[in-house]
């Protein structure tokens, strides 16, 4: 049976444009990665949790951001042979300065016997449409683009339909 997950893109209007919020993953794997790395906050739903709540306590977890108003139901969105992401969209607007990520404990360096901590998010940041596009992990480039169609805005434009 394959993972379910489900995520929340969080996105604002400002006077400069749309924004998408997104979130860089904590760990040594990760720390010189920044094009093609960032993504949704998301993870894995639990037995008997609807995929909005997994969205939303995900969201939580992983930024230290509760979010609150209304959601819409993006889509599935398969993400590797395994694992399939309900996305669910929100208008809001948070601070990455105050992220605040749970964290998960790791072997490091491999085979060292040292377990080490790390943040599961190492620092979010709200990006354009085209920089979205560059910082995103290729997996989830059809979220945006589903989005962009969802709103009528141009990746590269902006500016809504």
């Amino acid at each position: 049976m394959p993972k379910r997950s489900a995520g929340i893109l969080l996105y604002r209007h400002t006077p400069a444009g749309l924004e998408v919020f997104l979130v860089h993953p904590g760990g040594p794997f990760w720390a010189k990665k920044d094009a093609g790395a960032w993504g949704i906050p998301k993870g894995e739903c639990q037995p008997g949790e609807t995929t909005l709540a997994a969205a939303r306590r995900e969201f939580a977890e992983e930024t230290g951001f509760r979010p609150e108003g209304h959601f819409v139901e993006l889509g599935s969105f398969r993400q590797s042979s395994a694992k399939t992401v309900d996305v669910w969209v929100l208008a809001g607007d948070v601070d990455p300065a105050k992220l605040q990520s749970n964290t998960f404990q790791l072997e490091w360096p491999p085979k060292s016997g040292r377990m080490q901590e790390f943040p599961e998010v190492d620092r979010a940041a709200w990006f354009t449409p085209p920089e979205a596009r560059r910082k995103i992990l290729r997996g989830q480039v059809p979220i945006l683009e589903a989005f962009y169609v969802h709103l009528g805005v141009g990746a590269k434009t902006q500016r809504p339909r």
